[in-house]
């Protein structure tokens, strides 16, 4: 059965009510993802599709948090301070990052010549090459979704409202 939301104050998605919720399943259909609370079922989808993407990009020599420096790259990133504030985490963790992209030919860095703190991020050919091999992974990973433009709508919907975090 779909679900209706009901808008809230101002346009914002409300929640179902009581009358339009289905009767609470029985014990017997506990593994049953149709009745799972809507929290759980994100939460399994979430687990899902992040170890799916795991095997995928592990398969072709790459992490997640690489394929996101590679994209950033491929945007016009260039700066490791500037790719760790887009990736929202600490400088520390983007110099990991760009240190196993770095040890796998994927980017180089240099010293930025106007100033000797900043680092220069480049994407390789090696690198291009990586990131286009990737392309076409949403379509592996997410192969029974009937409307991948529907979730991904849906997806932005939920992130954008959704209140930003620093990176820890």
């Amino acid at each position: 059965m779909a679900h209706e939301v009901t808008q809230g104050p101002a346009g914002a998605p409300g929640r179902l009510g009581a009358a339009e919720r289905e009767p609470e399943p029985g014990p017997e259909s506990a593994h049953e993802p149709e009745h799972w609370p809507l929290g759980r079922l994100l939460g399994a989808a979430s687990r899902a599709v992040e170890r799916a993407w795991y095997e995928a990009l592990e398969a072709r020599g790459l992490t997640h948090a690489g394929l996101i420096v590679l994209h950033f790259l491929e945007l016009g990133f260039d700066s490791q301070s500037d790719l760790a504030r887009a990736a929202q985490v600490e400088a520390q963790t983007m110099s990991r990052t760009v240190d196993r992209l770095e040890r796998e030919g994927l980017v180089i860095r240099t010293p930025d010549p106007a100033d000797r703190r900043r680092h220069i991020v480049s994407i390789t050919e090696r690198g291009h090459a990586a990131f286009e091999a990737v392309r076409g992974l949403e379509d592996e990973v997410f192969p029974t979704v009937d409307d991948p433009a529907a979730l991904r709508a849906a997806l932005i919907q939920i992130v954008s409202a959704a209140p930003a975090r620093p990176p820890r």
